[in-house]
């Protein structure tokens, strides 16, 4: 290892996987270690808080110790700690800032804050090189949200959701019908298998590129109540394929018209829902015949991991934007703040 070699530790923990990555040089990813905690929340229905807490505090340690020895370094070797500060749970934020506070103040390293978002735009640098003005369009199960790049870590947000998050309805239409958690992985398998039957209307927004989603899933929720009050069998298949391509064609008619009004060189995707595969193909086909890069992160960084932290902690390390020891947790953090931060 050479002594100019750039080493980035990065850790993530804002929801319900404990991630830690060694980046090196920003282009070879040496470790890429995450601890999921999918199987357990799977028994509620959801992410509890407090369980997801209490599972980063046992696999901090262990996770860490794993990515080293897969990036076969030490902590002394270190170039900087990137750490996601926010948002998150509160309780889930903490115990990784915590462990990347320690390593910072133990081995007198940099501490670098991280905003979660912002990793998941920069996992399409493990694809593409971010290319300006670019449009990146988050979605997950706690944001939804177009955010214009004119340069990088340069964020403005064009448009969002005034209430759920795509994420978030895709979870709740689940539930409705009985499909397990995550909501979004269940109903795009289903969706492949159904016709799209329903009709889900969604509600008009004033603001061109804003949205909102909890109109829909109460649709959706009105729509199943009625058919079983009528004794009439709910087709979830059918069901699934019809609020997969409404929301989705819902979200990219919004979004895709500020690809003219903003002269867009690059489209990125990016956030848990990126991974839908109906969303992944129809953005492609939609973008054919525009003059504008499409980029689709690779299925493996779509969820929470720390890789994509690593990425964005290299661009915070090269303009020396550096956190000192009393950092807090910011589960509220907004992606346009990151820029006053850094100032």
């Amino acid at each position: 290892m050479s002594m100019k070699d750039e080493l980035i530790l990065a850790i993530e923990s804002s929801c319900d996987e404990t991630a830690v990555a060694v980046l090196k040089n920003n282009q070879e990813l040496l470790a890429n270690v995450i601890s999921t905690q999918i199987a357990v929340h799977q028994k509620y229905g959801g992410v509890m808080p407090e369980i997801a807490s209490r599972l980063h505090v046992e696999n901090i340690s262990i996770v860490i110790k794993e990515a080293l020895e897969k990036a076969n370094i030490s902590l002394d070797d270190l170039t900087c700690v990137a750490v996601t500060r926010g948002p998150g749970l509160i309780g889930a934020l903490h115990v990784g800032l915590q462990a990347a506070k320690t390593i910072a103040l133990t081995y007198n390293k940099p501490l670098v804050p991280v905003h979660h978002l912002c990793g998941h735009i920069y996992a399409n640098e493990y694809v593409s090189e971010l290319k300006f003005p670019c449009l990146a369009i988050v979605v997950s199960g706690g944001n939804t949200e177009l955010v214009l790049m004119k340069k990088h870590l340069d964020f403005q947000i064009i448009g969002e959701t005034e209430d759920d998050a795509i994420g978030e309805a895709f979870d709740k239409v689940a539930r409705v019908v009985g499909l397990p958690y995550p909501g979004g992985v269940s109903i795009d398998r289903e969706a492949k298998n159904g016709e799209h039957i329903y009709h889900i209307p969604h509600p008009h927004v004033e603001k061109k590129y804003d949205y909102s989603f909890s109109g829909m899933k109460t649709a959706v929720i009105n729509l199943v109540t009625k058919e079983r009050n009528n004794h009439r069998e709910v087709k979830v298949a059918d069901l699934a394929r019809s609020f997969q391509e409404d929301a989705v064609n819902y979200l990219l008619d919004k979004a895709l018209p500020a690809v003219d009004e903003f002269n867009i060189k690059q489209v990125v995707l990016a956030g848990g829902v990126s991974a839908n595969s109906y969303l992944r193909s129809e953005i492609v086909r939609r973008l054919k015949d525009k003059d504008v890069e499409v980029v689709i992160p690779p299925l493996w960084c779509t969820t929470d991991n720390a890789a994509m932290i690593a990425k964005v902690g290299h661009y915070l390390y090269k303009q020396g934007v550096f956190a000192d020891i009393s950092l807090g947790a910011d589960p509220t953090w907004q992606i346009e703040d990151f820029r006053n931060f850094q100032e």
